[in-house]
C-alpha cells in the first residue's frame, strides 16, 4: 500500500484542525504555534481528544493541547536533570571498579570486558578513538602532546567522551563480580541495576531527540526490586515500571545516593503542582504516591 496523503501548507493544517472542531484560537494564531512545532509533532498530544472519525471532542482548546505541549517538554527536563547526575557518578564507580583491577589501559584488552563480544569490544573502541580524535577537550590535546607513545586514553579520560550507551556497553562488559559490587554500591542486585541502565540510556535517547515521554509506555522498563528484600519499592504503593513515574522512581533512589542536597524532587513536584490538569494516572503515579519511602 502506498502512503496517500499529500503535504499541505501551514495555512491547510490549521483549516483541517478548525474544521476538525478545535477551539480557542483563531486561524492565526494555530499558523503560528504549527509554523513552530509540526502539526505530526502536535498530533501526539491531541490524541486523547480525538474521537474516532478525527474529530475533537467538544471543549477541546488549543490552550489544552498547548498545555500538554510544554508540560512534557518539563518533563524532559526534568529526566535529563536527574539522568546526568546519575549517569556522572555510575560512570565515576565503573571506572574506579574497572581502573583499580586492570589499570588505567585495561579496557583495551577484552578478556578485561569479558561481557562483550569481539565485534561489541571493537566497536567500543572504535567509537571512543573517534571521539578522541574529534574532540578539542583541553585534556585530550595535553595528554597526546605529552604522552607521544600512548595511542589511547586512560579509562578515567576515555568515559569522559562516552555517551550514556558508551558507559552502558562498558558495564555490560564487567565480569560478573565487578558488575555486583557497583550494583550493590547502590543497593540493588546486579540484574536491576543493568534494567535501570538500559531503561535510563534509552529515557535519554527519547529525551534528546525531543520524543514524547508525559504518557509513554516505555518498552525498555526498569526492574522494580523484590518486595522481599526491597519493600519500600512496594508498600504504601506499588512502584509499576512501565511508565514514566518508574523512571523518576528510580532516578529519584540514585539521587538520593548520589545528591542528597539535590532539590530535583522538590522542582518535580513544582511542576505537577504548576499542571493540575495533567492525569497522574496516564504517567503511572498510584494514588498516595508521595507516601512511599522513595519519595520520602
Amino acid at each position: 500500500m502506498r502512503y496517500p496523503k499529500p503535504a499541505i501548507t501551514f495555512s491547510a493544517q490549521a483549516d483541517l484542525l478548525l474544521a476538525r472542531g478545535l477551539a480557542g484560537a483563531s486561524k492565526a494564531q494555530l499558523v503560528a504555534k504549527l509554523e513552530a512545532v509540526s502539526y505530526y509533532r502536535l498530533s501526539a498530544y491531541w490524541v486523547p481528544f480525538r474521537r474516532p472519525d478525527d474529530s475533537f471532542v467538544p471543549g477541546t482548546t488549543l490552550d489544552l493541547i498547548w498545555h500538554r505541549y510544554t508540560f512534557d517538554r518539563q518533563m524532559r527536563l526534568l529526566l535529563l536533570d536527574a539522568i546526568e547526575r546519575a549517569e556522572v557518578a555510575i560512570r565515576t564507580r565503573i571506572v574506579n571498579h574497572h581502573a583499580l583491577a586492570y589499570g588505567p589501559f585495561g579496557y583495551l584488552d577484552r578478556a578485561n570486558l569479558p561481557g562483550l563480544q569481539v565485534h561489541e569490544h571493537r566497536d567500543l573502541l572504535e567509537r571512543i578513538r573517534e571521539e578522541a580524535r574529534r574532540s578539542r577537550e583541553a585534556f585530550v590535546t595535553h595528554f597526546f602532546a605529552k604522552y607521544t607513545t600512548e595511542t589511547d586514553l586512560p579509562l578515567w579520560m576515555a568515559c569522559e567522551l562516552m555517551t550514556f550507551g558508551g558507559m552502558f556497553t562498558l558495564y555490560r562488559g564487567l565480569a560478573k563480580p565487578l558488575q555486583q559490587a557497583l550494583a550493590g554500591h547502590f543497593g540493588v542486585a546486579d540484574t536491576v541495576f543493568e534494567s535501570w541502565l538500559r531503561a535510563l540510556n534509552q529515557a535519554r535517547n527519547l529525551c534528546a531527540h525531543h520524543a514524547r515521554v508525559w504518557n509513554r509506555v516505555f518498552g525498555l522498563r526498569p526492574q522494580i526490586p523484590r518486595a522481599n528484600k526491597h519493600p519500600q519499592w512496594h508498600q504504601p504503593v506499588a512502584i509499576r515500571d512501565d511508565r514514566i513515574f518508574g523512571l523518576l522512581s528510580v532516578l529519584r533512589y540514585l539521587l538520593r545516593q548520589t545528591a542528597p542536597a539535590s532539590a530535583w524532587s522538590e522542582r518535580l513536584k513544582a511542576v505537577l503542582a504548576a499542571y493540575p490538569d495533567i492525569p497522574l494516572a496516564d504517567m503511572g503515579f498510584p494514588g498516595g504516591w508521595e507516601q512511599s519511602p522513595i519519595w520520602h
